[in-house]
């Protein structure tokens, strides 16, 4: 008997057991997804409810506490937290848990040499095998010792990704630190070290993520067209002009695919104009 023959005479195995003992999808299988999704609908719509409803308000009132500080009070958490500052530089951004893999290859892979590969290659690859697996792999074996290939690469895989998320989840970092220690070379490169304006703005250029297309004293860079800024006062553009770039660059410049920092606050502003400009090249 052929491949092919014994293919077919499977199927049609099948069929007859499903006509003999199995159920139709419609609407057995239906019926169970509806009742499933319906309770997890529930599940959220409860929790919602308790999260909302539980701080009690009234209570609050009576012993004189704001409600404000009344609403952190409820069962499963906070209603509200503090609002959030657009203008921080000390914030380090992190993704939800099930991100962390991906998280922790961008500290593997570095800007700009080799990131497209961590993050675009090597997950595209492992869908593209991912969903190429049924097609390639057509056999009716089932018991897992007779297909060890598969086997260990599903634990390697399920391993891989383990050490990768808990490495992810235990990564401490703080935001430019690789750069903030670069700041007092810059300072004594460029001669403002002792204005401390220009110092501070130099610190908030490091953490702000400047670097990530600029370059300065030869740190940084990686984005095409983006000028080196070692010596930007030299071209004596003034505090107003920076300030007014940095709030709309494309305003200044049309067509800068700059970004705005105008959140970072007028005292930011004016810290990283007087740095800008307090760079004139340095030796």
């Amino acid at each position: 008997m052929s491949s092919l023959e014994r293919k077919r005479a499977g199927f049609a195995k099948y069929k007859r057991d499903v006509q003999e003992r199995g159920k139709a999808f419609y609407p057995y299988a239906m019926f169970h997804d509806t009742v499933m999704s319906l309770v997890v609908v529930v599940a959220i719509v409860v929790l919602a409810v308790i999260w909302r409803f539980t701080p009690d308000f009234h209570g609050c009132h009576q012993a004189g506490i704001s409600s404000e500080d009344c609403t952190r009070r409820g069962w499963l958490g906070p209603l509200y937290t503090d609002k959030a500052d657009p203008g921080t530089t000390t914030f380090v951004p992190r993704p939800d848990w099930y991100f962390y893999f991906l998280f922790y290859l961008l500290r593997i892979f570095k800007w700009p040499d080799s990131v497209i590969l961590g993050t675009i290659g090597i997950p595209t690859i492992a869908l593209m095998i991912l969903l190429a697996m049924p097609f390639v792999d057509r056999r009716t074996e089932r018991r897992l010792l007779r297909r060890p290939v598969v086997v260990v690469a599903a634990i390697l895989t399920v391993i891989s990704m383990g050490v990768l998320t808990y490495k992810g989840a235990a990564a401490k970092e703080a935001l430019g630190v690789e750069n903030l220690v670069l700041v007092p070379k810059w300072a004594k490169n460029e001669g403002y070290q002792n204005n401390k304006t220009a110092v501070a703005g130099a610190k908030i250029f490091a953490v702000v993520g400047c670097q990530t297309c600029h370059t300065y004293n030869g740190n940084g860079g990686g984005f095409a067209g983006a000028p080196n800024l070692t010596a930007e006062g030299a071209k004596h553009k003034g505090i107003v002009f920076q300030i007014r770039h940095l709030k709309c660059p494309s305003c200044v410049n049309p067509g800068s695919p700059m970004p705005s920092f105008q959140d970072l606050g007028e005292s930011s502003l004016r810290k990283l104009a007087t740095f800008l400009e307090a760079s004139k090249g340095g030796k």
